[in-house]
C-alpha cells in the first residue's frame, strides 16, 4: 500500500504530465497555506484536472477535493472491484493497481458503494455497478451515479426490473450476483468467482442461443439455451456462461435446451451505459442541498459532485480530534454547492472514506489506514482522438 501521505505533503496541485506522470511530489516542497486556496478556481485547461486541501480550523474540517474538465474526451470514469475481475475486499490503492493499463491512466479514485461482507460472497455492492458497459450488480432502489451514452451525468433512484422469460412466455423477477434466497432467483455471473455461491435449489447453466450474448449490458436483451440443470448448488462457472439459480420455493417446468431471454431492465433505463455506481444519498440536486431532519451526526465523507464544466471527488476526513470531525449530510451538502456542484452524490462513508490521487492516498482514513472495500470510481487518462480533444 502507498503511503499515507502526512498532511503538509498534500497542499500540492497535480502538474506533471508525460514520462514523468507518477512524479507526484513536484511541488511537495512548497507549504501553500490551506486558507488561500480558492475552491471555485477553474481548472487549468491545459491539463484538465488538480487537487487542492482545505482546512476549516474553527470546527475543524479536513476537506481533500479533486477536480476535472468534463470537456476533456481523455478523462473519463471507470469502476473497480475488490478482487480486479471478481467481487471481494481490498483497499482503494490496491484497487486502482489492478486495472487493466489498457483502460488507460488511473488520475484519481475514490472510494465507491455500500457493500455486503457476507462470507459466501465477500464485496458484493449494496446497488447498481457497471464496468466498462458490463452490468455486474443491479440496482437495489437507492441514489446511483452513472453517465449516459451521450456522455452526461446523472444521479437518482434506480430500480431494477431484471427478469427471466420462460419458454411459455411467463416472467420471473431475479437479482444479479447476490445472496440467493430460497424464494428468490438470482442470476450470476462469473465476477462472484469460479463457483456460485449457493446451496440446495436447482441451478440452469446457460449458454448463448444466437449472437446476443455477453458481456451483459443493460437494455439488451439476451437469447440463452439451457446447456444443463444441477441440483446441488456451487455450479462452475465461467466467462462464457451464466448461471441461473432458483431457491428450493421455485419451481419453473423446464429441460434441457430450452430457450429463455434475460431482459436486464432498469428504470430509468441504462441502456449505453458503460459506467454506473451506488451509493446515497443525493445531496445535491439542481444546484440545491437537499433537506434532512432529525439527529444528524458527523462522520468521515465521500462525495461525486459536477457542473456543466467540472467533475469533483471530495473526501471530508472524520473522527480525529483537533483534525476533522467529520460533516452531516447537510453540511456535506452545503460545502458541495459553495464548491461550485450542481448535483452530487454521497459514497459510501467512516473507515471507509478514501482519495487516491496520482498514486498516493490524500487525505487521513479514519482508522490510520485504508479499509477494504468493495469497488470504486476512478478517472482515467485515455489516449484522446488526435483530431478531437475535446467536446
Amino acid at each position: 500500500m502507498p503511503p499515507i501521505l502526512p498532511t503538509w505533503k498534500r497542499y500540492l496541485a497535480l502538474t506533471v504530465t508525460g514520462p514523468f506522470r507518477w512524479i507526484l511530489m513536484a511541488l511537495v516542497g512548497l507549504w501553500v497555506q490551506a486558507g488561500s486556496l480558492d475552491t471555485n478556481a477553474p481548472v487549468r485547461a491545459d491539463r484538465g484536472f488538480s487537487y487542492l486541501h482545505e482546512e476549516v480550523k474553527e470546527v475543524p474540517w479536513s476537506i481533500h477535493v479533486f477536480k476535472s474538465d468534463r470537456t476533456r474526451r481523455d478523462l473519463v470514469f471507470t469502476t473497480s472491484l475488490g478482487d480486479s475481475n471478481r467481487f471481494g475486499m481490498n483497499t482503494l490503492s490496491d484497487q486502482v493497481k489492478s486495472l487493466s493499463p489498457a483502460l488507460g491512466k488511473p488520475l484519481a479514485a475514490i472510494n465507491g458503494d455500500f457493500y455486503i461482507d457476507e462470507p459466501e460472497l465477500s464485496g458484493d455492492p449494496r446497488d447498481l455497478q457497471i464496468r466498462e458497459g458490463e452490468l455486474i450488480s443491479a440496482p437495489n432502489g437507492n441514489a446511483c451515479f452513472w453517465i449516459d451514452a451521450a456522455g452526461d451525468p446523472h444521479s437518482t433512484n434506480v430500480v431494477s426490473r431484471l427478469r427471466v422469460v420462460w419458454p411459455d412466455g411467463s416472467e420471473t423477477p431475479i437479482g444479479l450476483n447476490q445472496l440467493r434466497e430460497n424464494d428468490t432467483a438470482v442470476l450470476y455471473s462469473a465476477v462472484v468467482g469460479p463457483a456460485t455461491p449457493t446451496s440446495g435449489g436447482t441451478e440452469l447453466i446457460l449458454e448463448p442461443a444466437d449472437d446476443s450474448w455477453l458481456p451483459l449490458q443493460p437494455g439488451r436483451t439476451l437469447r440463452a439455451r439451457i446447456r444443463e440443470i444441477r441440483k446441488a448448488g456451487q455450479t462452475p462457472i465461467d466467462r462464457t456462461t451464466l448461471v441461473l439459480s432458483l431457491g428450493a420455493k421455485l419451481s419453473v417446468p423446464v429441460v434441457p435446451g430450452a430457450l429463455v431471454q434475460i431482459l436486464p431492465e432498469t428504470v430509468p433505463d441504462l441502456t449505453g451505459v458503460s459506467t454506473a455506481i451506488g451509493g446515497g444519498p443525493t445531496l445535491v440536486r439542481k444546484g440545491k442541498p437537499m433537506e434532512w431532519s432529525g439527529f444528524l451526526l458527523r462522520h468521515p465523507r465521500s462525495a461525486i459532485g459536477w457542473n456543466k464544466d467540472q467533475f469533483f471527488l471530495v473526501g471530508v476526513d472524520g473522527r480525529q480530534a483537533g483534525v476533522s470531525v467529520g460533516m452531516t449530510f447537510p453540511e456535506l451538502a452545503n460545502y458541495l454547492v459553495k464548491l461550485g456542484c450542481e448535483d452530487a452524490m454521497n459514497l459510501d462513508g467512516g473507515g471507509s472514506a478514501t482519495l487516491w490521487v496520482y498514486g498516493q492516498v490524500m487525505n487521513n482514513p479514519s482508522e490510520g489506514q485504508e479499509r477494504p472495500g468493495a469497488n470504486s470510481l476512478v478517472l482515467l487518462q485515455r489516449k484522446p482522438n488526435p483530431a478531437q480533444v475535446s467536446r
